[in-house]
């Protein structure tokens, strides 16, 4: 004998039996709805674990050492530029598409978790001949994505991404979740001195944020950014090094201040403050 459905009751029975449970009918639609509404929480990044002065030395010594590799491509200010080169600066670039640089790029997307599409992407275009490697998608953030974890930086501190603003989240989230342990925090450009390991950071979007802290609205979702890594300060010239400027690993020299402060707008300033606790006892 199969099972008695709705359909099987007599329609008075059936009209009773709905009209006493349109209410709870009602209230599961509510609670499916507002549990489709609700974004998920993030769970709280893990504690941050402490790093010695050595992991700032090693970002910038990689960050030039890059830079140097790639022909020591320079821009910006006149003069020649305060970090070393060891060869004549250029001022044309080494463009990313040439076949030395093929590895070079490579590495800085295999150190994102979502570099396998670029990575497949340009490696069809070099077996097929094309001159045109690398020139899409952006590769900036893959860079400072590389030199981050190069240095030892974990992503449980520095979460490697494809995207600047993505990354910047995440420094964000952990310094919200362990201010006195954060390796980094998320400034407002002139509010602390400009100092060799921090980020400069732009918004390339078509609407730019005003402040970095508007940034709470969209977290989580793709802006157009840019970020460099600084590897000199002195007055009058601050000068960074980024990934696919001038299709290149590029130094780019910016006026400042007579204190280090940059003299043009960025929207963020990402303080670098290794090395991180001092004192991890009475950070805690």
């Amino acid at each position: 004998m199969s099972d008695l459905t709705l359909r099987d009751l007599p329609r008075p029975t059936r009209a009773r039996f709905l009209r006493a449970m349109r209410p709870a009918f009602l209230l599961l639609t509510l609670l499916l709805a507002a549990c489709q509404a609700a974004p998920p929480v993030p769970p709280r990044p893990e504690p941050p674990i402490p790093y010695p002065a050595s992991a700032r030395e090693r970002l910038l010594r990689f960050a030039l050492s890059e830079w140097q590799d790639w022909g020591c491509v320079t821009r910006g200010l006149p003069g020649e530029p305060n970090a070393p080169c060891g060869r004549p600066y250029r001022l044309d670039a080494n463009p990313e598409g040439l076949p030395d640089n093929f590895p070079r790029v490579l590495a800085y997307w295999r150190a994102v978790p979502d570099g396998a599409g670029a990575i497949a992407r340009n490696r069809a275009l070099l077996r097929a001949g094309a001159a045109h490697v690398w020139e899409d998608p952006f590769w900036s953030a893959a860079f400072i994505s590389w030199l981050m974890a190069a240095a030892g930086i974990d992503s449980a501190e520095f979460r490697p991404d494809a995207s600047h603003a993505r990354y910047l989240d995440h420094l964000d989230a952990v310094a919200a979740a362990w201010p006195q342990l954060a390796p980094f925090a998320i400034l407002d450009p002139g509010t602390a001195p400009v100092e060799p390991g921090d980020l400069l950071c732009r918004d390339r979007s078509p609407r730019p944020l005003a402040r970095w802290s508007d940034r709470a609205q969209e977290r989580g979702q793709f802006r157009p950014m840019h970020c460099d890594l600084v590897v000199t300060v002195s007055p009058g010239v601050i000068e960074l090094i980024g990934g696919n400027v001038s299709d290149a690993v590029t130094l780019n020299r910016i006026p400042a201040t007579a204190d280090g402060t940059p003299a043009e707008p960025w929207l963020a300033l990402v303080k670098n403050r290794l090395p991180w606790p001092v004192n991890r006892t009475a950070a805690r």
